[in-house]
């Protein structure tokens, strides 16, 4: 049969379905179980961590154990303060970022469901502090439920602690351009399903046991991949998260990095990265035609790839990332192309690993 495509309508509306859910670093579990009852056709089982961290696995038995990884959680807030006259302070969870939030929409997170709110902000005809406007900071901007005193805001279900995320979904820009908060990177979870189910569909058969797996609390460092790891114990792990599109205005490519969205995934060069398992990364890229670029990171990748890298006695880890936009905003961007790449790069690159390859330098 001919192979199916990187990404279906199903896999679309999944996509959709899946990015629109709330998944709030700590508090996960629905966008997993979503996650998982997309997944389940094409694993053998599943597990799940204390935390929430959630793996499907295609033959569990073998001994010979790969990876392939992204992460579950987006970033959001904490209600950290209510005053007398009912408007809520917060703190991160993540790096979320302040200067984005002033006239946002939010949803509060409560025991009883959902409370809607805004990010309230004074009127530019208002805000001057004598001759100096002011700007955003994490202790000025607050949350307004519509309430004028804390009793009114307690009597909502609302106290210290409730996550808060932004409400903004899923649309398509121009076609091929993938918008939404949060791609960072659930984006992920749908690419490592896609190479399940590409297995799955096509027909292919694993020598070794493939552990899909979708971790949590990234977003507050890389606790997730950190606990799964020494569990797993796995012997080859590839991670895939989202990295910058260095070409819009106000980045410094001399620093940065040239990357762009459209022009393929990115492999990644940094200590934590294995160069064996890395090259065989671009080995498939150029066999099957799959454009790519290539970026270096000083000391650390900032992603799970440091988790698994460093973890038990030492795991050939590599990074395929995913070049977006507005990183950290309610309206971070991919282009489908790149998506769809990641993922025929990564089931590339299983089909060429053996059981029993170490990726020593000294074989």
């Amino acid at each position: 049969m001919a192979d199916s495509r990187p990404l279906d309508d199903e896999a679309l509306a999944f996509t959709e379905r899946y990015l629109n859910n709330a998944s709030p670093t700590g508090q996960e579990w629905s966008g997993q179980k979503l996650w998982m009852d997309y997944l389940t056709p094409y694993v053998d089982e599943f597990f799940t961590d204390t935390y929430g961290t959630a793996v499907g696995v295609i033959n569990p038995e073998a001994k010979y154990k790969v990876v392939i990884e992204g992460h579950a959680d987006e970033i959001s807030w904490y209600v950290n303060h209510i005053t007398d006259n009912g408007l809520i302070y917060v703190v991160r969870n993540g790096g979320s970022d302040h200067q984005i939030a002033p006239s946002k929409r939010v949803n509060i997170h409560t025991r009883d469901g959902v409370v809607e709110g805004v990010f309230g902000w004074p009127a530019i005809h208002t805000r001057s502090n004598g001759s100096k406007e002011q700007a955003p900071k994490i202790d000025n901007i607050f949350v307004d439920v519509g309430c004028t005193t804390r009793d009114e805001v307690e009597a909502l279900g609302v106290h210290v602690g409730c996550i808060i995320t932004y409400p903004d979904e899923f649309f398509i820009l121009n076609e091929n351009k993938f918008v939404c908060r949060a791609l960072d990177n659930r984006i992920g979870g749908v690419m490592i399903a896609q190479v399940a189910r590409l297995l799955k569909e096509n027909g292919k058969t694993l020598d070794f046991g493939l552990y899909i797996v979708n971790s949590v609390q990234e977003e507050v460092g890389l606790r997730g991949a950190q606990m799964i790891a020494e569990r797993i114990k796995p012997d080859v792990a590839i991670v895939t998260d989202v990295t910058h599109d260095t070409t819009t205005p106000m980045i410094e490519q001399k620093t940065q990095g040239t990357l762009k969205m459209g022009d393929g995934p990115v492999v990644t060069y940094a200590p934590a990265v294995q160069q064996r398992l890395r090259d065989r990364i671009i080995s498939a890229a150029e066999t099957h035609g799959i454009p790519f670029q290539r970026s270096a990171s000083s000391r650390a990748t900032g992603t799970d790839t440091d988790a698994f890298a460093y973890s038990n006695q030492g795991v050939a880890s590599a990074l395929i990332a995913l070049p977006l936009r507005y990183m950290h905003t309610t309206v971070e961007m991919v282009h489908r192309d790149d998506v769809e790449n990641v993922i025929r790069l990564i089931y590339e690159t299983l089909l060429t690993i053996a059981p029993g390859e170490t990726f020593s330098y000294f074989e």
